[in-house]
């Protein structure tokens, strides 16, 4: 019985971990940076709220 190396199916399958490894990271920083924007915006959101009332009750 004669066995043959292969080499490109191991390749295949470590490519295949990196892209997944990959996708991982990217998805975690792409939730990160959503908390991110939906905090800035709801801090601006109180903000242009409260000037809004300040301009409001100085008229």
């Amino acid at each position: 019985m004669k066995i043959i190396k292969e080499r490109s199916g191991q390749s295949s399958a470590e490519f295949i971990l990196l892209i997944g490894g990959v996708i991982v990271i990217v998805l975690l920083i792409g939730t990160y940076i959503s908390d991110i924007n939906k905090s800035i915006s709801n801090e601006l959101k109180k903000l242009l709220e409260t000037q809004k009332e300040y301009l409001l009750n100085k008229v």
